[in-house]
């Protein structure tokens, strides 16, 4: 269990500015039913709905959401797309070195933050089971291009997705196929690194 931190209370107050609902909305999906979705950090992602608006319900990414707002990139991620989201969770965050997360999101440092956060972002809607067909084509990994340019290789690792970032981490999708609007958000327990 992880301890709260100010990154949890952040995550809230930016959630309070921007207009973001911490709690699913179900009134305005009629047509879909929590039976109908997967669920992320307990709360349903909802297809017809867009990775941001999917994404501050999961009581499992505050973090990921407090960090993307900091950066600026809630328009973005919104926007059409498609895009595919590596998306790491507050345990993935607490694993990097103490006050790391809280130092990112300043202002002054928006620019590390935005490019560690496209890292996690692939163009394009890739589906879990395309990219294990281009793990196998590429003779046992695939490279991704991100958003910001770099390249995060995937393999298939004892039967799960392991991404290793260009510093030489590795990041395991821990759920697949979660799909939005605007793309797919394939959970992971690491957050990758540019470099």
């Amino acid at each position: 269990m992880t301890p709260k931190t100010p990154l949890i209370a952040l995550a809230a107050a930016l959630a309070a500015t921007t207009g973001f609902s911490a709690a699913p909305a179900l009134a305005d999906n009629h047509m879909e039913t929590k039976a109908d979705v997967p669920t992320v950090g307990g709360a349903p992602m909802y297809p017809t709905k867009n990775i941001v608006e999917n994404a501050v319900n999961s009581a499992d990414h505050t973090t990921l959401v407090a960090a993307v707002t900091a950066a600026g990139l809630v328009e973005a991620l919104s926007g059409p797309g498609p895009f595919t989201v590596f998306a790491p969770t507050n345990a993935a965050f607490a694993k990097l070195p103490a006050g790391t997360v809280e130092t990112l999101v300043k202002p002054e440092n928006k620019g590390t933050l935005t490019a560690i956060l496209t890292y996690h972002v692939v163009p394009g809607r890739v589906a879990a089971g395309e990219l294990i067909d281009m793990i196998t084509k590429g003779g046992g990994k695939a490279e991704l291009k991100t958003l910001n340019g770099g390249i995060l290789t995937a393999r298939v690792i004892g039967g799960k997705v392991v991404l290793t970032d260009a510093a030489g981490g590795t990041a395991t999708v821990t759920q697949a196929d979660v799909f939005q609007s605007n793309g797919v958000i394939h959970v992971t327990d690491s957050v990758s690194l540019p470099g």
